[in-house]
């Protein structure tokens, strides 16, 4: 009999960007896989892929009881009508409430994959350390599951959940990403033109959407560069999100002639060999498929010294960190390759290297198939 996997996860695109290559080379090893997630449109192709996908809807923004208690109900009914033998949660709620849910039925393995801490972990607000510290309980409580594995994104978030409840290190691995396709995403010779300075991620507030839109106008006052630049937003408005822009907001961006919004993209591998420089001033991530992929592609990359983001560059050497929500040193750092071609060149040639030396999608996918083989045999 085929063992089951079953992936729980909060949305089927995260899905399909992010753990896709797993769950197909999960079912070339002979496991019968399972997805239960909230559907938006890829329902039809995960099934022809030859998954079982389970409608489950989360309300990723909000914090709300109600839809907790629903979620966690509707995730031990699926739990018991599967008998699967390895759960792998994936994101912030599925693990706490998926994890919880865990407690009341009997699967005889887990996989919890923190793939980031969320915008609770970046708040300084009361709210938000009254939200960290029962974020921390509930950590506390669902990671003990005797026979389970955490995997963490960068040495500071597994740091942070292991001081949550003491746990051993023998608990936890660190795969660094979701893994990128070197086939796919291949070096290219810089654009010849216009200077492009891309930010390639959901248009969101923590993601520093806000600071790359402040540093567009600070440089497009000043005239330190041959050729002005193009800075162009690549990514999805998400709805469901509450610290996403919305249209109207980008159409007033667009009409001020800041900046570009070329829409949400798939084929990320033609799009990102079109920028000059790769931007990413998030407040904290796992770690940036986005940034591993532009390093693939040989593009220097400017992202912020916070976990996740500092883990997917090499500082000084395939790109520059600058302080989180400071777009003063933003532009200041993009004027400077801006105005360093060669540096440029240096950057993206060795972040090709760095991407082959650490981001190869099998790599990952042979990690997880390691976990899985070892938690259930």
């Amino acid at each position: 009999m085929k063992k089951k996997l079953l992936f729980v996860v909060n949305v089927d695109w995260f899905f399909v960007s992010h753990r896709i290559d797993i769950a197909r080379a999960a079912l070339r090893e002979g496991y019968e896989v399972h997805i239960a997630t909230s559907i938006t449109v890829h329902k039809e192709f995960l099934s022809e892929q030859g998954f079982f996908v389970h409608n489950i809807p989360l309300h990723r923004s909000k914090i709300n009881p109600f839809y907790a208690v629903n979620y966690f109900f509707k995730l031990i009914n699926i739990f018991r009508k599967i008998k699967p033998n390895i759960v792998h949660f994936v994101t912030i709620k599925p693990v706490l409430i998926g994890g919880l849910a865990l407690k009341f039925v009997k699967v005889s393995a887990a996989v919890f994959a923190i793939s980031g801490m969320g915008y609770v972990f970046i708040g300084n607000r009361i709210r938000h350390k009254i939200l960290q510290k029962i974020s921390s309980y509930i950590y506390n409580f669902v990671l003990r599951h005797k026979n389970s594995i955490v995997i963490c994104q960068n040495t500071d978030d597994l740091h942070l959940i292991r001081t949550m409840g003491n746990f051993p290190l023998s608990k936890f691995i660190l795969i660094k990403g979701s893994g990128v396709d070197l086939q796919k995403f291949k070096p290219s010779n810089l654009p010849p033109n216009e200077p492009i300075i891309m930010f390639p991620s959901r248009i969101l507030k923590d993601k520093g959407v806000m600071e790359f839109i402040e540093a567009a106008k600070k440089i497009s006052l000043v005239e330190s560069t041959k050729i002005p630049p193009k800075f162009v937003l690549v990514g999805m408005l998400d709805k469901g999100n509450k610290a996403s822009l919305d249209l109207s907001e980008i159409s007033e961006l667009e009409k001020s002639n800041i900046v570009e919004y070329w829409g949400n993209k798939e084929n990320m591998e033609e799009v990102l060999p079109l920028a000059t420089i790769i931007v990413l001033p998030s407040y904290r991530e796992g770690l940036p498929k986005v940034l591993i992929e532009a390093s693939a592609c040989s593009r220097p990359v400017i992202t912020s010294d916070v976990p996740g983001c500092r883990d997917a560059i090499i500082n000084k050497k395939t790109g520059l960190l600058v302080p989180a929500k400071d777009s003063h040193q933003l532009a200041d750092a993009i004027l400077m390759l801006l105005n360093n071609p060669e540096l440029c060149k240096s950057f993206g040639e060795a972040g090709r290297i760095f991407a082959e030396e650490n981001f190869s999608i099998e790599h990952v996918v042979s990690e997880h198939l390691g976990i899985y083989s070892n938690l259930v045999d």
